[in-house]
């Protein structure tokens, strides 16, 4: 098992390098940039005035250019120096090849540079958005897998029921509404919308926080993360829930658990000692993906929604702002922290059923 690890995390290293170097090269080639977005806040009077002086010194100064040439909107009347400055300030007076290099050996050591457009580290930024999005992730994700599991197992159990009649049609409805429509309906009915005023309407905590005690504190956190939770829980537990039951059916046909019954062993030895096993294989295999979807693009509506200040706000912002750096350093991070639960899952098959064996397959 051993050497099937050590392939795996070398298989990380140009997987990681083709994620980066694909983006960058998007991010370039998109319309805008850091210099573009600081140009269009310069007002019309600033780049009057610098046309007035520029033209009074005898000075060209309405080229639209940077050095080497490019053209950047909104840099008329500007002097050229000014654009070198601001490109030598962001990088860009280097070569393409360059700045991914050098981007790729800062990120391999885990610096992640300034944001262009907050004065702050980028690590910084990411460490204080973190505890949001971490929040929001982990508890829907083990709500999800708490309530999709054996609501799955008994659907299998007693399908063609009434019962499996009957929760089909809520997790149809929870597969068809969308979660930032959930979480509209949540505030208008429990957040003081039209309704009930339970629940607080924005915020992880109280304003109060530091005022709490540890009790206080933990009541305070699960009144202002239930809303949000149960939001992005809806439309998660529906597609799980038919994945477990799908699972359990194929596995309940099959030949060895004929052979189990037949040897007197009880449904629920037969159930949860021989199918639960199998028939989870193809559950675990889907964890990465849903983590990573929850924690990053599956929240995004949901810290808007909330007020929730969060990484998936974060990357939003930045991809708006054209601030690469923090654009670059969450892609950086999601990317990798993607690859090693993608691990972490193939040894969860070997934890569930010890017959796999990977030290024999190819990666």
């Amino acid at each position: 098992m051993s050497a099937y690890i050590i392939r795996r995390l070398l298989l990380m290293i140009p997987t990681l390098f083709a994620v980066m170097l694909i983006n960058f090269l998007v991010v370039q080639a998109v319309p805008g940039g850091p210099i573009e977005r600081i140009l269009s806040t310069l007002d019309d009077t600033a780049v009057s005035a610098t046309e007035r002086i520029s033209g009074a010194g005898g000075e060209i100064a309405a080229s639209p250019t940077g050095s080497g040439g490019k053209t950047y909107r909104g840099a008329r009347g500007l002097p050229p120096e000014f654009i070198e400055q601001l490109e030598q300030q962001f990088g860009f007076d280097k070569p393409l090849y360059e700045r991914f290099g050098l981007m790729m050996r800062n990120f391999l050591m885990f610096e992640f540079g300034e944001s262009y457009f907050r004065d702050r580290s980028v690590t910084d930024l990411v460490l204080d958005k973190l505890p949001v999005s971490i929040s929001l992730g982990l508890w829907t994700t083990i709500l999800v897998y708490l309530i999709s599991i054996p609501l799955g197992v008994a659907k299998a159990v007693r399908d063609g029921s009434r019962f499996d009649v009957w929760t089909s049609g809520i997790v149809i409805v929870g597969n068809a509404i969308p979660g930032f429509l959930f979480a509209i309906l949540l505030i208008v009915v429990f957040a003081g919308g039209q309704y009930l005023d339970w629940f607080p309407l924005r915020g992880l905590l109280s304003n109060d926080w530091r005022e709490l005690s540890w009790p206080e504190l933990v009541v305070d956190y699960l009144w202002h993360i239930t809303l949000p939770v149960l939001a992005m829980v809806i439309g998660g537990f529906a597609s799980l829930t038919i994945l477990t039951k799908n699972s359990f059916l194929e596995e309940i046909n099959k030949q060895y658990v004929m052979t189990a019954r037949a040897k007197g062993l009880t449904e629920r030895r037969v159930l949860y000692g021989h199918v639960f096993r199998n028939a989870m294989l193809i559950v675990i295999s889907g964890f990465p993906a849903a983590f990573i979807g929850i924690l990053f693009t599956g929240s995004l509506l949901i810290e808007v929604i909330f007020s929730l200040d969060g990484l998936g706000l974060l990357g939003f912002e930045a991809a708006i702002n054209r601030d690469y750096p923090v654009m670059l350093a969450t892609l950086y991070f999601f990317t990798l922290l993607g690859l090693v639960l993608s691990l972490i899952a193939d040894l969860t098959y070997v934890w569930v059923d010890p017959r796999i064996d990977f030290e024999s397959r190819e990666v």
